[in-house]
């Protein structure tokens, strides 16, 4: 139980009753209200949690936090008004669980493509220079060898502030965390003391939420203008909105780069499918990760363990021994020589990087193949980019279903089609069925050839009408290579 003061601390209210009480847990969910809970009410996109005020009360309920009381309440109630619920739900679930991000290193990552490896990548470094880590992820959260589920980028401020409370009660050192704009956005975040941010890059995504790119860097931008001084931002110095990041923030500021002086340098010295040999502040060693966008990420998260004061050969040694996340350019090889790649891209510019990086090391005497399609419900303006991209840096290109979701897979490849050039066309075959698809491609495909599986990555599932049934592209790819006479 905790003190209902307790929760309220720091907390701009309006006007509050009797806040000696004792809460015995917090919940936005009126699904899983006890008795004795604090409800707090939120103006959400699709529902008004106003709505289920009444609701809770009568479910026993301690207090209430909202904006406003409705008619069907009643006035007598221990109410605590607030002018925007959203906004100070992570301060109350960070007082509520003693606020748990300023008791380990919190560092967050966020961009549009390599926040998954590089919070993987450091987690996997730090674990390897001795400490206990943490990660909260696209793919799973992990506390120091628990695997725990991930639904979201970034989990909602009550699940975040349980999860780093347990992160502290197993003695964790570090957390890396992934931030979405999204979760900046929505106040996912507030409340949290960040020991440092990063930034990888910056391009189109999820303007089916943020409605321009404008809103979508700013969302980017707040999570760095919200640093604490006492923190560090690292940014991309390459991007050309690398900088901006760093315009109004109060934190310590750094820089990586391929191509310009920065503080923390690399140069690309060999590449092919099987990783990088890579030149960082001077000193050359491989690294088991393949193309420019895992040199940035390498660089990334080299700068990070440079700042929070670890030394460049311990950083190089175990970061030489350190693999990537799952999904992320992975290789799978049949028995007869045919090579897959199974990576997460499904931004326009994630896609250009994992072509251009298998173009770059391949001959040119073998045939790549492209798989790919585009989530349904999200931002449409990316789907006929990535047809024009897929079609030209690709031999052949087969569109097929991803997570469709709500939506039409015919109509979603249909505009996927419609970014292709006359001249690309040819290249180009339809297949809606993913499993048929892979199946396809790799019965088409000869020794030395290349098959690139985009779009999924880690996930195990297809998403279709509201039901997430089992898929995995591993799984499909390795059973399609076994098929092969």
């Amino acid at each position: 139980m905790v003190l209902l003061s307790k929760i309220l601390k720091n907390i701009d209210l309006i006007e509050s009753y009797d806040s000696k009480i004792s809460i015995n847990s917090i919940t936005t969910d009126n699904r899983t209200i006890n008795e004795n809970d604090l409800f707090i009410a939120i103006k959400g996109t699709s529902i008004d949690s106003h709505r289920l005020i009444n609701d809770a009360i009568k479910r026993k309920v301690a207090a209430v936090v909202c904006e406003f009381i409705p008619d069907d309440c009643p006035k007598d109630f221990n109410y605590i008004l607030v002018k925007n619920s959203r906004k100070i739900i992570g301060q109350l679930a960070s007082n509520y669980y003693d606020n748990p991000s300023a008791n380990l290193k919190l560092i967050g990552v966020t961009g549009t493509n390599g926040k998954t490896t590089v919070t993987t990548l450091l987690k996997n470094l730090f674990t390897q220079l001795g400490y206990k880590t943490a990660l909260i992820s696209t793919i799973q959260n992990i506390i120091g060898d628990e695997i725990i589920s991930s639904t979201h980028t970034t989990p909602d401020p009550i699940s975040l502030n349980a999860l780093l409370a347990k992160m502290i009660e197993k003695g964790c050192d570090y957390c890396f965390m992934e931030v979405s704009s999204h979760a900046v956005d929505q106040n996912r975040i507030g409340g949290l003391t960040f020991a440092g941010g990063v930034f990888t890059n910056i391009t189109h995504d999820h303007l089916d939420y943020h409605k321009t790119f404008e809103n979508y860097l700013k969302a980017k931008k707040q999570f760095f203008d919200n640093l604490p001084s006492s923190a560090f931002v690292l940014t991309n110095k390459d991007d050309k909105n690398g900088l901006v990041m760093l315009q109004n923030t109060k934190a310590s500021k750094y820089n990586y780069s391929l191509k310009a002086i920065s503080d923390f340098k690399g140069k690309i010295i060999e590449s092919d499918l099987t990783g990088l040999l890579l030149e960082i502040d001077g000193t050359q060693a491989w690294y088991g990760l393949s193309g420019d966008f895992n040199a940035y990420n390498l660089l990334a998260v080299y700068g990070t363990a440079f700042i929070l004061g670890e030394p460049k050969e311990k950083i190089i040694k175990a970061l030489t021994n350190t693999r990537g996340a799952k999904g992320r350019f992975e290789i799978v090889r049949s028995d007869t020589g045919v090579i897959g790649v199974i990576d997460y891209a499904h931004t326009p510019d994630a896609i250009k990087n994992v072509l251009e990086t298998i173009n770059k090391v391949r001959t040119k005497n073998e045939t790549l193949t492209t798989v790919i399609g585009c989530g349904g419900d999200r931002d449409k303006e990316k789907r006929p980019i990535m047809g024009d991209i897929a079609s030209e840096l690709s031999d052949k290109v087969i569109f097929t279903s991803d997570n469709p979701r709500t939506e039409n897979p015919e109509t979603i490849l249909s505009e996927m089609k419609a970014g292709v050039k006359a001249q690309n066309f040819k290249k180009t075959l339809k297949i809606t069925n993913r499993e048929e698809a892979i199946q396809v491609a790799v019965s088409q495909a000869k020794q030395g050839d290349i098959i690139l599986l985009a779009g999924k990555g880690h996930e195990d599932y297809q998403e279709i009408n509201g039901v997430k049934n089992h898929f995995d592209d591993f799984e499909k790819l390795k059973q399609a290579f076994k098929n092969i006479k």
